[in-house]
């Protein structure tokens, strides 16, 4: 065996190991690596996976990846008509014959409501004024208050027996309280109608009663429930929830049945004739989502309470809502030529809230293309740029990004600088 040398850097001279110490050494060292490798053994010593070959590192196995759970169809109903609206974009999840107009019955009820709320919030009536109650609205048929002719009535009380108890004499003494007369109550619905964009509704009386050319859409209905919770929320929850009335020692429950089924369902109203068949135009909210259910022309209560319930189902089961932005939030603070301010806060005029499935909803993307050359004079709300909302690849949303403030013509001088520096833009 040679002889192992040490070099010292400040002395050259070496002199050799003797053999006794260097055989223990060696014993020792050999016994560590021995133990190091009997107590370490690797975790996946214990799989059937083969030993890397050539020195190459063992490969992973691949991810299992993610299936989203697609979105299967939706229910198929035996209503005549049928839609399903997302009250926070107002976008249609599911519908059929939507835009067929058809006889409403009580869902005409609706907008006797909205002109009533309406009149309210104005200052126009109020809830304790005594509504002297005509021989017309007690001789009405159908579903009845049980007011008496002749005797006064609150309008609160009014309402209640009109959206509980779905009361026609009660439907036409506020029509004829608010109107002057029903039918200039009449006129009014339809100018309302025609103002929120229902353009395939026409009213013929504020009770539903079948008369020639009374109709509705379920799409229209979806549009005035709509505006109706949006406009007057309190109104609608103070009144659409009850679900039992008692007037002159007759209790009567609300005919709207998903209000006993599903306590996420707050309102709705309920129509029936022989020519409308069984009606329903119902609402409820999960998770901030609110959707409206609107069944038209089906073959009996129940029916139309179970294909209301499966569309609103349907929908918050695979839908969801998902804020994006908020109105007024400054979203950048682009560059302004020519301006008495050198820059300007954008963002968006209304919140941005998306309807999408709740697989596109792990996915989405936000981005924002701004006008890169901004000349003053700039107004509030002038569109300014793009802000666009994919899911993927695929489009979701897109919505103008406007000025937030106005910014108005610079002096001479700046307009000049300005100008120059446009040169190089």
């Amino acid at each position: 065996m040679r002889e192992n040398k040490r070099t010292d850097m400040n002395n050259q001279d070496t002199r050799p190991a003797p053999r006794a110490r260097l055989v223990p050494r060696l014993l020792a060292a050999t016994l560590a690596f021995a133990a190091s490798a009997f107590l370490y053994v690797p975790a996946q010593a214990e799989t059937t996976a083969a030993a890397p070959q050539n020195n190459q590192p063992a490969s992973l196995p691949a991810p299992v990846p993610q299936v989203a759970m697609p979105v299967p169809g939706a229910p198929v109903l035996s209503a005549r008509s049928y839609v399903l609206l997302d009250a926070n974009t107002g976008q249609i999840i599911v519908q059929k014959n939507a835009d067929e107009p058809v006889p409403p019955a009580s869902i005409t009820k609706l907008m006797t409501s909205y002109l009533v709320f309406s009149a309210l919030k104005s200052g126009n009536i109020h809830m304790d004024d005594m509504v002297t109650i005509s021989k017309k609205a007690w001789e009405m048929q159908g579903s009845k208050m049980f007011i008496e002719v002749g005797k006064q009535v609150s309008v609160k009380n009014l309402l209640m027996g009109m959206i509980v108890q779905s009361g026609n004499d009660a439907a036409t003494a506020l029509a004829e309280y608010v109107g002057g007369n029903e039918q200039s109550f009449v006129s009014l619905m339809n100018a309302t109608a025609k103002k929120l964009g229902m353009t395939k509704t026409h009213y013929e009386d504020p009770t539903g009663w079948p008369a020639d050319g009374h109709v509705m859409s379920a799409r229209d209905i979806s549009t005035l429930f709509n505006a109706l919770v949006k406009h007057f929320p309190n109104y609608y929850h103070e009144f659409f929830r009850q679900k039992v009335f008692t007037w002159n020692g007759i209790k009567q429950y609300n005919r709207e049945k998903l209000l006993f089924r599903d306590n996420w369902v707050d309102g709705g109203k309920t129509g029936h004739t022989e020519e409308a068949g069984f009606c329903l135009a119902t609402s409820g909210q999960q998770n901030g989502m609110r959707l409206i259910a609107v069944v038209l022309g089906t073959e009996s209560d129940d029916a139309r309470n179970n294909e209301a319930e499966a569309l609103l189902n349907y929908g918050f089961r695979f839908y969801e809502n998902v804020p994006v932005r908020q109105a007024k939030q400054v979203l950048a603070t682009p560059d302004v030529f020519k301006g008495a301010a050198d820059q300007v806060p954008v963002g968006l005029d209304k919140d941005l809230v998306v309807l999408v499935t709740k697989d596109q909803a792990k996915n989405l993307s936000v981005s924002m293309t701004i006008n890169p050359k901004l000349i003053a004079p700039l107004a509030v709300d002038q569109p300014v740029g793009k802000l666009e909302v994919k899911s993927g690849d695929k489009l979701i949303a897109e919505r103008n990004v406007v000025a937030l403030n106005a910014v108005p013509e610079g002096g001479f001088f700046k307009r000049m600088v300005d100008t120059a520096r446009l040169w190089f833009k």
